[in-house]
């Protein structure tokens, strides 16, 4: 049995403000071409299909005919978990009419955990597949008054693993001999790793878990959430398959990927990252503007159907109109697109910048890290103002509770 393992479309995302709908197109056209040639049984989408939980018409119309153009293929099984951008209802509402065509949803935790779990044939084998959907703090524990954001994050993360432990357990249950058992997840896992230099990374967010605390039964742990593939806590069956195109400026430097599995039996045999085409080249040129205009004439076009994004940094304290139209000339004659013109010195602020940078936005960042660097910007010592520390976890419980 072939098994596919892709998350994080944000169908509907703009990239400064320029519609990605193109290259999310012809993603899945791809998508659906590499299905049927591969021939992949069971597709798991884990979480953010969309970017707003108030997604386009144009973004679900995408969806929906992507997932009929699915019942022509040799995909029998589709699982779809809901992730922090989607709004439950929205991942929820179709939910019966989909499962006429073998298409699993989940929005968001469910009542009964065995609501979470599927078992899915595919002529004599079977999988058992645990979609767990983003578990929001407040679906899975309730709020104790006075609580401190270190005891909001510990306490959450008690109630995600509790989560976790209680549908590996039931997953047990119903488990026969040589069955393997995929759990999905949208979350933050410490101690993640590029698939490609295993470095050891750590993204900071509420409740982070560690590859140590999903439970045994699970042969594979198909992730989302993080936009870069990757493998958490250097093992092999923990992965984040990341997002499938380019959502930011700061992920130019890694390759897209989905993740293929194959089962015979109770282990997957086999798992290898798919290289996902680049539709669209997506480029950050830096310098004088001058060296810069150079870059963008080096540009090579001929490899990619849509004209190339381009991000220019000068390298400069300020610029001027003059010289920005004469970069915004210069690619209108290349027939390039500039989305953005910075300065060099305005993307180097005491590392905030690259912090954001790690991720695809600062909605991913835990609050408590961007407030300590904006401090450590104005030179501001937290540790001798730690009333100032207290009011902003009391503002920021306010602003969790409203």
């Amino acid at each position: 049995m072939k098994i596919l393992h892709t998350s994080d479309w944000h169908l509907g995302h703009r990239l400064h403000e320029q519609s990605q709908y193109e290259e999310q197109s012809q993603f899945l056209e791809w998508l659906e071409t590499y299905i049927k040639t591969e021939e992949v049984s069971v597709l798991l989408v884990s979480g953010d299909v969309f970017d707003s939980g108030v997604p386009s018409t144009q973004s679900q119309k995408m969806y929906y005919d992507f997932l009929i153009k699915l019942t022509q293929s040799p995909c029998k099984h589709v699982v779809i978990t809901g992730g922090n951008h989607d709004a439950p209802g929205t991942i929820n509402a179709p939910k019966a009419l989909l499962s006429a065509l073998q298409v699993q949803v989940v929005g968001k935790v469910t009542e009964n955990v065995e609501d979470e779990v599927f078992q899915l044939s595919v002529g004599n084998e079977q999988v058992i597949v645990a979609a767990v959907p983003y578990l929001r703090d407040q679906d899975i524990r309730r709020a104790v008054a006075g609580e401190s954001f270190d005891d909001i994050g510990a306490r959450y993360k008690m109630a995600l693993v509790k989560h976790y432990t209680e549908v590996g357990t039931y997953c047990e249950s119903i488990k026969s001999e040589n069955v393997p058992v995929i759990g999905m997840g949208h979350l933050f896992a410490i101690g993640g790793s590029t698939s490609d230099s295993e470095q050891s990374i750590y993204v900071g967010s509420l409740g982070d878990i560690g590859a140590e605390d999903f439970p045994e039964i699970f042969d594979y742990m198909a992730l989302g959430h993080l936009h870069r593939p990757q493998k958490a806590g250097g093992t092999d069956h923990i992965r984040y398959s990341g997002s499938p195109i380019i959502l930011s400026f700061s992920e130019i430097g890694y390759d897209k990927n989905v993740i293929l599995m194959e089962t015979d039996g109770e282990k997957p045999l086999r798992i290898e990252n798919i290289l996902v085409p680049k539709f669209r080249e997506v480029i950050r040129v830096k310098g004088s503007v001058a060296e810069c205009i150079t870059h963008l004439k080096l540009i090579d076009k001929a490899d990619y159907a849509l004209k190339p994004w381009v991000e220019v940094v000068i390298d400069n304290n300020m610029n001027t109109k003059i010289e920005n139209q004469e970069i915004n000339k210069a690619a209108e004659d290349l027939d390039l697109e500039v989305l953005k013109i910075s300065l060099k010195n305005e993307r180097n602020i005491l590392g905030l910048e690259a912090l954001i940078e790690s991720s695809r936005n600062i909605k991913e960042l835990q609050p408590l890290e961007v407030f300590k660097m904006k401090c450590k910007e104005q030179d501001f010592d937290i540790d001798e103002n730690i009333e100032i520390f207290d009011a902003f976890n009391e503002a920021l419980q306010i602003a969790r509770e409203n």
